[in-house]
């Protein structure tokens, strides 16, 4: 057993020590101590499940909400403890974890194995799903890198989607931006996966129309993206993203159901555009098309 998986050992189980002493917040290091102390002569390092801990325990209520959103027919409190805990850990792992040398495929993959260790004989398959399901959601992207002889992105299949800056004009006679509000607490631009009988164009209309209720012209392409990611069910893929600027008329967006990962759609002005949490790729595309809306 490697001495990481160990350590995740520990975590869990002092998370669940937390979680039944009602989470108490007096107690949070003393419940870690107790832990750590019955593995004492197996623990070599204690920074990492110390760290890790209580980085669970700071971000607790964003990770519980996530679980919440990506589970939905499954109330937190319903959920065994010991998944509870293990999906918390696999979330900080995927998602907050600071200068974490752990891909998001290695943290899903722990979190599973934590699963058949110390949940019933279904918790490793519902661990499985809900962090495939976050994973999807959030286009994580793969940290791999290639090297001479090993797997090469050119044989990845391709899976094609297609998104829009969408832009308008409120009664104030302002500029306005649309954007969809991911479970991961990030505005981000609409976008969908492109069936087999869709060209690009399409695709992005109809994911538009399903996931802010509005009807899009679409004006420009500003440019496609592509990156390396790993589907639940696919694999290692390419994801290839087309993004174009488009106009819609000025109606409030509504976010219809069944739009996995987002939770609220919105419009904002430009000042608003400014302040938002979004995410590092997203701004640069969103900055192309105010150009060439502006021009």
């Amino acid at each position: 057993m490697s001495l990481r998986h160990l350590a995740r050992q520990v975590v869990v189980q002092s998370l669940f020590t937390w979680d039944f002493y009602k989470q108490d917040a007096d107690r949070v290091e003393e419940f870690l101590q107790w832990n750590i102390e019955r593995h004492e002569s197996t623990i070599v390092d204690i920074d990492f499940p110390k760290e890790t801990y209580l980085g669970v325990v700071k971000k607790a209520s964003v990770i519980d909400e996530i679980i919440v959103k990506a589970a939905p027919q499954w109330p937190l409190e319903k959920i065994a403890a010991v998944d509870r805990n293990i999906l918390r850990l696999g979330i900080y792992e995927m998602l907050f974890a600071e200068n974490s040398d752990v891909p998001p495929r290695v943290a899903i993959n722990e979190a599973i194995e934590l699963g058949k260790s110390f949940g019933g004989p279904n918790t490793y398959k519902f661990i499985s799903g809900v962090l495939g399901s976050i994973y999807e959601a959030s286009d994580l992207k793969e940290t791999d890198t290639f090297k001479k002889g090993e797997e090469d992105p050119e044989t990845f299949p391709i899976v094609k989607k297609a998104g829009a800056v969408v832009y308008s004009e409120n009664e104030k006679g302002e500029l306005v931006l649309g954007f969809v509000h991911d479970i991961f607490g990030k505005w981000t631009l609409s976008k969908g996966g492109a069936k087999d009988d869709e060209t690009p164009e399409q695709a992005c209309m109809r994911a538009i129309q399903e996931e802010m209720g509005v009807e899009l012209t679409i004006e420009h392409e500003i440019q496609e993206n592509e990156y390396i990611a790993r589907h639940p069910k696919m694999g290692k893929i390419r994801k290839r993203v087309t993004y174009y600027v488009g106009k819609a008329n000025f109606q409030p967006l509504v976010l219809e159901e069944g739009n996995d990962g987002l939770d609220d759609a919105k419009w904002f002005t430009l000042d608003e555009f400014e302040n938002m949490t979004t995410y590092d790729d997203i701004k640069p595309v969103v900055l192309k098309a105010l150009k060439m809306v502006t021009q």
